[in-house]
């Protein structure tokens, strides 16, 4: 947008949530609205036992944040919470701006990162679904969609007209989702089938993904110091020093609290981990909460089912680091994704984590089957390689995964020469 939004915004701290996890939370918020470019005026905070039911703050505190806006010329509240239809309206009519929940603002950044007809049918998907319920009075808040912070969603005409229209365009993208989730699903089979090992990059929203993926494979994945820079995974061949080729996939960021609404709708885009031969997961080591980002990432990982597949912890941005750091989680490699020797040693510490996890081989190639030989060098880790002229044939060492196709085909040639 040409001019910046100026922006309040409001957090309610409930007894139930320690200092820590309001700060962080309401830190995380002012990250979200730095990246669609808003101007935060202020911060307001209240302590409260529990959400107030019609307004979500307490009444003193909305008279009070009502004069704030008319002195102020706010243009916009964002609520650290995910508001009932209700209290969004009660405020709106209170403030006369528009109000916007956490919840909404995510939905906003991610209307203007998704690029993949994927990407754009589920925000569509997430946006309809949370706006549904809200339909009811709410003129000023829907018209957002037609120009708010960094929206590029359905527009509000779709969304002014009936229920009914809304709910048979949600059938519709359910419908293309489904489709594009098989061809997905039949693209992950055709890469299984190639014997292709998949390595996906998970992590924490700005933890430095992007630009790790494309030092590693010199592509060009949108990387931006903001909050879900990525939003659409992107698979690039991978090649490591000793020969051994992988597919490595970038992934949308994940985040504390990710509204449920969201975790379904971009299911299938997380599913891709679950299709993950092995994980490297990135943190941002120099972030003062990165212990709980990892934790975080650690949770939603198992709340997706991937939680036991090998994993390597990079924890990035040693560049920025003040003091020594003490990593959290092991095996781990401690880099700066800018720093080209930092990548060759990532590149080994991955190739070293593997050869652990998988089995070693040693195996005859007669010289006539070139094939093999070459299929040997880029789907296992070849450590030795010489030719015994005698015998006419070669003579490999390496790694090799157990579940891979060409492992299963040495075991059984194996077999049959005893």
């Amino acid at each position: 947008m040409s001019e910046r939004e100026r922006v309040i915004l409001i957090g309610c701290q409930t007894q139930k949530e320690s200092d820590d996890t309001f700060l962080t939370s309401l830190n995380e918020l002012r990250a979200l609205a730095d990246t669609v470019n808003a101007e935060i005026v202020d911060v307001f905070t209240q302590k409260r036992e529990k959400i107030h039911n019609a307004l979500y703050i307490g009444t003193g505190k909305v008279e009070e944040i009502k004069q704030y806006i008319e002195e102020n010329e706010i243009e916009l509240a964002i609520m650290n919470g995910e508001l009932s239809p209700s209290q969004i309206r009660n405020l709106n009519k209170h403030w006369d701006i528009s109000v916007i929940d956490r919840t909404q603002l995510i939905l906003d950044i991610f209307a203007m990162r998704a690029n993949t007809k994927e990407g754009k049918l589920q925000v569509e998907l997430a946006q309809l679904e949370y706006l549904l319920p809200r339909l009811h009075g709410q003129g000023r808040a829907l018209s957002r969609l037609g120009g708010g912070i960094g929206t590029r969603g359905p527009g509000e005409t779709k969304l002014e007209t009936d229920r009914r229209h809304i709910q048979s365009r949600i059938n519709d993208i359910k419908k293309q989702l489904k489709q594009v989730v098989k061809q997905r699903s039949q693209y992950r089979e055709r890469r299984k089938k190639n014997s292709a090992f998949q390595i996906s990059i998970v992590g924490y929203t700005n933890a430095g993904k992007s630009t790790l993926f494309n030092r590693l494979t010199n592509s060009v994945s949108f990387e931006e110091d903001k909050l879900f820079a990525t939003l659409d995974p992107m698979t690039r061949r991978l090649h490591l020093s000793s020969g051994f080729q992988a597919l490595i996939s970038d992934t949308v960021g994940f985040i504390q609290d990710l509204p449920t609404t969201l975790v379904a709708a971009f299911r299938s885009t997380l599913e891709e981990v679950l299709e993950a031969d092995f994980i490297l997961h990135v943190v941002d080591a120099s972030n003062d909460r990165a212990i709980e980002q990892e934790k975080t990432v650690y949770s939603i990982l198992e709340d997706l089912g991937a939680e036991k597949i090998p994993m390597l912890t990079v924890y990035n941005k040693a560049d920025l680091l003040s003091e020594e750091f003490t990593p959290y989680s092991s095996p781990n490699a401690v880099i700066s994704a800018k720093n080209s020797d930092d990548l060759q040693r990532l590149l080994q510490k991955i190739e070293s984590t593997l050869k652990e996890e998988w089995n070693q081989y040693k195996v005859a190639v007669p010289k006539d089957e070139g094939t093999l030989l070459h299929r040997l060098k880029q789907e296992t880790m070849v450590q030795d390689e010489h030719f015994d002229e005698e015998q006419e044939q070669y003579l490999v060492d390496g790694y090799a995964d157990p579940n891979s196709p060409i492992y299963n085909e040495m075991k059984k040639r194996a077999n049959e020469n005893e």
